[in-house]
């Protein structure tokens, strides 16, 4: 952990650089210094079937979700939700030029219990440290 999933209309296609997106979010959250690098997984997804507010075509949205293990405060989780969510607005200045853009992020804590996970990346990245 943690995973991060961004989901957007598919109206921000070419307007919205998403690999530099994806990259500014992995950033902030390796920046926090909470997470080890061989842990975070950030992605996003378009969709092409949406309804937004009063349904005017130019309407869009960006809806983050960040998966997160248990074992961090909440003020932590409050800071680098903070700095995720600057580094996204930051990126995304020129869509709020215009009253039609909608950005959201959640944190959430994944139950330990109820969470499987095998990840063969740690012994590499572990070893380069």
């Amino acid at each position: 952990m943690p995973h991060f999933t961004i989901e957007g209309s598919a109206n921000l296609k070419g307007r919205v650089d998403f690999k530099d997106l994806c990259e500014a979010v992995h950033k902030a959250i390796l920046d926090s210094g909470l997470f080890e690098v061989g842990a975070v997984r950030v992605r996003a997804f378009l969709s092409e079937a949406y309804a937004i507010a009063d349904l005017d075509d130019r309407n869009s949205f960006l809806d983050m979700s960040f998966r997160i293990g248990a074992g961090r405060t909440a003020e932590e989780k409050k800071r680098v939700g903070e700095a995720i969510m600057a580094a996204v607005k930051n990126r995304l200045s020129d869509l709020f030029s215009e009253p039609h853009f909608a950005l959201s992020l959640e944190v959430r804590e994944i139950d330990p219990v109820l969470s499987w996970k095998d990840n063969a990346m740690h012994a590499r990245l572990r070893s380069k440290a």
